[in-house]
């Protein structure tokens, strides 16, 4: 009779090993990271300032990056946080083509938002598996998309007068080769139109530009940006006019 005690200790150990190991790996991967296409989002600054209400300091005359957002994934891996040295070699291009349009002076926490929420995901391709890769990757898509000159070439230009946004789709569509997304704010009261603030070309995971809607995909919900004011967020634009809003200073 007396082994039973030591036999009884020895499984209270086993089970509580195992409790130890599921608790440690549950808050590593939860849910479904998996996606299928890279997003690489542009956006307009002047409609980025409109958007939150800010009267932002001399935003950037060209669009500039947002992200560069896998689809259906996010926050893929909590434990690994950035770093500003893994790019501090980027500095001089991030601060160019990827600044936080509304905290210039504050931009690493942007950086850091993109790389926890949407790079940590992205890092399950092997030419984005490290921040430095990650970063790097955009701006190199970035560059090679070539978005500001070839809008400047098909006469796509910051105006007060109203674009058709069919005509923009069609344009870029022409261009690429792929169907482009482009977002929109809602028009607010007193306001006629829509105002075009964001222009998505996406990628397959060989980063090969491919549709960024198929016929008969449902349309996605509004766009992920937090919001520091009241009123609507960005959304895929409706067909009709929009206003392509000109920086303050080229307005007169």
């Amino acid at each position: 009779m007396k082994p039973a005690a030591p036999r009884s200790l020895l499984l209270c150990a086993l089970c509580l090993a195992l409790c130890c190991v599921g608790g440690a790996r549950r808050p590593r991967r939860r849910g479904n990271h998996e996606w299928k296409k890279l997003i690489m989002v542009h956006h307009w600054p002047v409609t980025v300032c409109k958007e939150v209400g800010k009267d932002c300091p001399d935003p950037p005359d060209y669009w500039t990056i947002h992200g560069l957002w896998p689809d259906k994934a996010a926050e893929c891996n909590g434990s690994w946080h950035f770093s500003f040295q893994e790019i501090k070699d980027l500095m001089p291009e991030m601060k160019m083509y990827w600044p936080d349009v509304l905290h210039p002076l504050n931009r690493s926490h942007f950086w850091e938002h993109e790389w926890e929420k949407h790079g940590t995901c992205a890092a399950q391709v092997d030419a984005l598996s490290s921040q430095k890769k990650y970063f790097g990757g955009g701006l190199d898509l970035y560059q090679q998309l070539g978005l500001n000159s070839m809008l400047q070439k098909l006469g796509i230009k910051p105006s007060i007068n109203y674009y058709q946004i069919s005509d923009i789709k069609d344009a870029l569509a022409s261009v690429y080769g792929v169907i482009p997304k482009v977002q929109c704010l809602p028009p607010k009261p007193g306001e006629e139109v829509q105002t075009i603030g964001q222009i998505e070309l996406c990628f397959t995971k060989g980063l090969q530009l491919r549709n960024c809607t198929e016929p008969g995909e449902p349309a996605e919900p509004p766009s992920r940006r937090p919001r520091a004011g009241a009123g609507p967020g960005l959304e895929v634009c409706e067909d009709g006019p929009a206003f392509y809003p000109p920086p303050d200073r080229a307005a007169r």
